[in-house]
């Protein structure tokens, strides 16, 4: 579908819909976010289109006589790539091509290819193997329906399109499945890691937010992290673990994680559903916000109905106001902070605002932790030794064969030891 680097870039003529007139102006910006993903598989755009419609046509999705008009742009254009910024059915898909001339992609197969081409880890392929091969499963009509037209067929009777669908669908239905199983393989790796972390009762904060939010940056910022770093959406795909000493010497886990973006396709949510639970399985989210971005409010609309996808919108969380060295004012900054409880503003770049950043942390921390009084039987010491791991203790004494403890625990911690608190 996309030319390789070394050929002229394509010319694509980006296509978007709205249909209340108050809508046209955030068109607008949709289809500028559609050209930075363009951009990122180095697609040239020629030109973009809003255009209003009252309702969608079954057939090709815009109206026919939109649809007139936008062929004769883009024929005049010099297109040789039509990009929708909305998800199309696979017929409708078809019917388009057949329309323009030229290959059609909807937005879901252009995050598709940007995904594919941001993966750099095993898991991170697979992943994006197994959400393109689901998305091209229903589509296959589309490859080889001209062997029917070419043949003629009557009633009852496969043509040789059918029946070339019939094996590509047996292949496609084997290949989901070999990478549902290599898949189960790399997670069952990484789960024991994080069983690992949770043994370690270091408290966990992800990193999530809009793509190209700044999430890298910051991550770079707070523990000189070598993670890759670039002006482009989805720059990162794999989460990224690294250990953090707060002010207050208590040692924490920062995760970096994949991006969200406006309507991401189901079936990259699905394929990255073990990702993405990597973060949100976190203690505490740590929401990153371009605040410089017109469009904030609604990104962060964007990120949460990802986290309630996955349940894991009522996670505690931190918002923070990223790129604020880039607003022009703070009127933006300001009405956010009233806005969204917890909030915080900083410059990753800059490295401001990060005390703040840190006092959120810890004050996270000190509500998830509590003082206890613990007596516990010498013969039970490795309980000494999770507290002491987990923990702090502020005295210790010995009365006959116990040890009698005052820490300061995790409530995750408390409650596995509950057995050994005086009330």
């Amino acid at each position: 579908m996309f030319a390789d680097e070394s050929a002229p870039a394509q010319r694509a003529f980006l296509i978007g819909i709205y249909m209340k007139s108050s809508e046209k102006n955030v068109c607008g910006d949709h289809l500028d976010e559609l050209e930075l993903l363009a951009d990122t598989l180095g697609v040239g755009v020629v030109d973009k289109s809003h255009c209003y419609l009252r309702k969608y046509d079954s057939s090709t999705y815009i109206t026919k006589g939109k649809v007139e008009e936008l062929v004769a742009s883009a024929h005049d254009l010099e297109a040789d790539l039509i990009i929708l910024d909305d998800e199309v059915l696979p017929g409708q898909q078809r019917n388009l091509e057949e329309k323009f001339g030229c290959p059609v992609i909807d937005r879901t197969e252009l995050i598709l290819e940007v995904f594919a081409k941001r993966a750099h880890t095993k898991e991170a392929q697979l992943q994006i193997e197994l959400a393109k091969t689901r998305y091209q499963y229903p589509r296959l009509k589309n490859l080889w329906e001209h062997l029917d037209r070419q043949r003629g067929g009557g009633l009852f009777l496969k043509g040789d399109g059918e029946k070339q669908i019939e094996i590509d669908r047996s292949l496609l239905k084997k290949k989901i499945s070999k990478l549902k199983n290599d898949l189960k393989e790399v997670r069952q790796h990484r789960e024991t890691q994080h069983v690992s972390r949770e043994r370690s009762e270091i408290p966990t904060f992800a990193i999530i937010g809009y793509t190209n939010a700044g999430k890298s940056t910051l991550l770079n910022a707070l523990t000189d992290a070598d993670v890759f770093v670039e002006d482009k959406l989805f720059a990162t795909l794999d989460t990224t673990t690294r250990r953090y000493t707060l002010p207050n010497h208590q040692d924490i886990l920062l995760i970096d994680t994949v991006g969200f973006i406006r309507k991401l396709p189901h079936t990259l949510v699905e394929a990255f559903r073990s990702t993405l639970e990597e973060a949100t399985d976190a203690d505490v989210l740590i929401n990153l916000v371009d605040v410089s971005d017109h469009l904030a409010d609604e990104h962060i609309v964007a990120t949460r109905a990802v986290l309630k996808e996955l349940g894991a919108d009522e996670k505690p969380m931190i918002t923070v106001l990223n790129k604020i060295d880039l607003c022009h004012d703070n009127e933006r900054a300001n009405y956010m902070r009233l806005r969204y409880k917890n909030t915080v503003v900083v410059s990753a770049l800059k490295h401001e605002g990060f005390d703040d950043l840190m006092e959120a942390i810890s004050q996270e921390l000190r509500s998830r932790r509590k003082i206890v009084n613990v007596r516990i039987p010498q013969s039970d010491y490795h309980v000494v030794t999770e507290i002491i791991s987990g923990g702090k203790i502020l005295s210790q004494e010995y009365d006959e064969n116990d040890v009698v403890i005052q820490a300061d625990i995790p409530t995750n911690l408390a409650g596995k030891i509950s057995k050994y608190i005086v009330k």
